[in-house]
Order: structure tokens, then sequence, then C-alpha cells
């Protein structure tokens, strides 16, 4: 009993702590640990079903989390694990980027050629059942882990998308996702195309290949850095990646209330492309890392941005490994583009906005109404 109270301490705290609500009185803190300990008693002794406490407050320790914003939130041992795998470029399940919007999952991005993109799913659904069960309700990581499943399997899962009245329904198998980050191909009139789907730990190298690559070919006369339904991933590759094609200036700050967490990233020397022109895509499924790098080249006038708004996800979530082996994902600090404004909501608005007609970008210019577009602008 006595380390449930102070467990429930620790998560009361941590509410009042995390919303700044320091002029409350330690009478009224107490208060409502008393109140979480009668409710919490209340539902042991009378709710219908056996309560597991662990999980019960396994759902409190998230829900303090997930009030903070979408981006927080508590993983368990495995799900931590499964995380971790997956900034190393591979792992298992359907391949897609979520958040969660006003209850219910919000895919950010599906990921290139991944289960869930080659069924249909498009940036922007909301997922609201997943096999028989509603979304609504669940937290993010909850979601997420009803979503896993063995590689092979199949899942079920009904979304919402905006101009469409009835639900789609989409049968998906569970596979190893195998992140190939970057694509590359030289286009008509000699243009060097690259396109990125992730910010993981080998992007950095792959785009340095790549580009050093194509400044073999004297012919080639402009770039197109694809962004598209990138939905980030690593900080420290959307800093190295942007430095690639700036010769001086700030890549991106992050401010936070922590002292320590405020900082300033800035290029060094030399621009891998000496000045050829760039035009840099995005659209609504660019979030995180690939706003950076386009918020970042568009500030300091590098890259011409072509498509649609951006994501808006300006925020820096730290891992904090705990005793369990788990892990919180908690928000520490907003990123901040050259220009002073942040990402976070707002997203990176493009130079030129070309509305997006397909959301299958195989390189054809005759279907890619925004990559045809970046030619002609390229083109003169």
């Amino acid at each position: 009993m006595i380390k449930l109270k102070l467990i429930i301490l620790f998560l009361i705290i941590s509410i009042f702590c995390s919303k700044s609500s320091y002029s409350a009185s330690k009478e009224s803190i107490y208060e409502k640990i008393d109140l979480f300990s009668e409710v919490l008693n209340k539902i042991n002794k009378e709710y219908v079903d056996e309560v597991d406490q662990s999980e019960a407050m396994d759902a409190a320790i998230n829900g303090v989390l997930q009030s903070l914003d979408p981006y927080s939130a508590y993983m368990s041992p495995e799900t931590f694990q499964n995380m971790q795998t997956e900034t190393s470029g591979e792992f298992g399940g359907l391949g897609i980027e979520v958040s969660m919007e006003s209850g219910v999952v919000k895919v950010i991005s599906p990921l290139d050629d991944s289960p869930a993109y080659k069924a249909g799913v498009k940036a922007g659904d909301y997922i609201v059942k997943i096999n028989d069960i509603q979304v609504q309700g669940k937290t993010l990581s909850e979601a997420v882990e009803i979503m896993r499943g063995p590689v092979g399997s199949d899942i079920e899962i009904t979304v919402r998308r905006r101009g469409v009245k009835k639900a789609l329904v989409f049968s998906i198998t569970r596979k190893i996702i195998k992140i190939r980050s970057v694509k590359s191909k030289i286009l008509e009139n000699n243009i060097g195309y690259i396109r990125l789907t992730a910010f993981n730990e080998n992007s950095g190298r792959q785009i340095k290949r790549k580009l050093n690559e194509f400044n073999d070919n004297e012919k080639i006369k402009g770039f197109i850095l694809d962004l598209r339904n990138n939905p980030g991933g690593l900080l420290s590759q959307a800093i190295k990646i942007s430095d690639f094609f700036l010769s001086s200036g700030e890549i991106v700050s992050t401010k936070s209330r922590q002292e320590s967490e405020n900082r300033k990233w800035f290029a060094k020397d030399g621009d891998i492309l000496n000045g050829k022109t760039l035009v840099v895509l995005i659209n609504n499924g660019s979030a995180s890392a690939s706003e950076i790098v386009a918020g970042a080249l568009k500030d300091h006038k590098r890259a011409i941005l072509v498509g649609e708004n951006s994501y808006g996800k300006g925020s820096v979530q730290s891992i904090i490994p705990l005793k369990n082996k788990g892990a919180i994902r908690l928000t520490i600090s907003k990123y901040y583009l050259p220009s002073g404004k942040s990402i976070s909501e707002v997203g990176v608005m493009p130079d030129i906005v070309v509305s997006e007609e397909t959301d299958d970008f195989r390189i054809d210019t005759e279907t890619d109404n925004q990559l045809s577009y970046a030619i002609k602008l390229l083109n003169g």
C-alpha cells in the first residue's frame, strides 16, 4: 500500500509539474492524491471485471504523458526494443508513421513500398478501428501495440479519409520493413533526382555517395531532393544532410525549459553541389527531420520549395530509459528554423504551391505533377 501511494504521489506531482501548476497548495495536491487513491480502490472493488493493477498503473503513467502532447508516451520494454530496431533501418510492422489527434490515430506518412503503402493507406488518414477494436479511447502506444504482430500475420484497419464519405477498410499483411531511405535517378535533360524516404542512421552516408556520383557527371545542371511523405527520424541526420547544401549559417535550434537543451547547429564551409540549383519537394506527409531540412534550405534561399505545406511536427522527444527496461518518450524542446519560426503545428510553407494529384511517387513525370513542375522549373 505504501508503494502504491508513492506511485500515486509521483503521478499526481508529475501532472502538476507538467502543467506548471506550481501555485497549487500542498493541501490541494494531497487532496488529489487521496481522490486518486479513492478512485483506484473503487475500481478494484466494484468494476465489473477484475483489473490487473500493474496494467492499470501503466495506463495511469501513460495517461500523464499523453495529456502533455500527442508525442509523449510510455513504452513497455518490448515497445522500447522495437523502437531501437526501427532507427537502425529494419523492423517489423505495417510501415506507417503515426500520431494521435482528437483521440484517433492519424497517419503522418506511409513508408515507400511498405505493406501499408501498397495497400493504399495515405498521409492524413485517420485509423478508427484496428481489426474489431475501436481506437477511440486508446492511447497512441496502445494502438501501436495492437497493430504490431508476428511477421506474416494479417491485420485489418478501418480509416476515415477527408473527402471520402464511407470508411475505407484495408487488409494488410505484416512484414519486415527494410528502409531503403535513398533512391536516385538521372532524369530528362540531366537533372539529378534523389528521394529520401526516412532519416535513419545510414541516410547521410547514402545521400553523400549519390551526390558525389552525380557530381562526377558534368552534364547535370540541377537537382531535385524529394522529401514527400518522409516522416522524419534522426535529428543528427537532418543536420548532416542540410549541411551538405549550405556553406554557412544556422541550420536549426532547439528551445527548452532546461538551458542545457537550448542548442543551435550551424553549417560548415562547403556546398557539395557548388551552388547548383536545388528544388525540394514537400507535402503534408513531410514531417519532423524533413521539415528541418526543407525549412533551413528555404530560409537560406538555397533551395526552391515546391509542393504542399508540411505536417508541422516541430518538437524534440527524448527517449529516457526506465529501470524496467522500458522507456518514456518525452517532449523536451521545440525546433526553430533559422528565421526564428517554429515548425510545431505550423509546418513549412513551400515557395510554390502545387497541389498533389498522386501519392504514387515512382519517378513518373506523366502522373506526378509536382515532380513535373520541378523539372520545368530547373529547365527554365
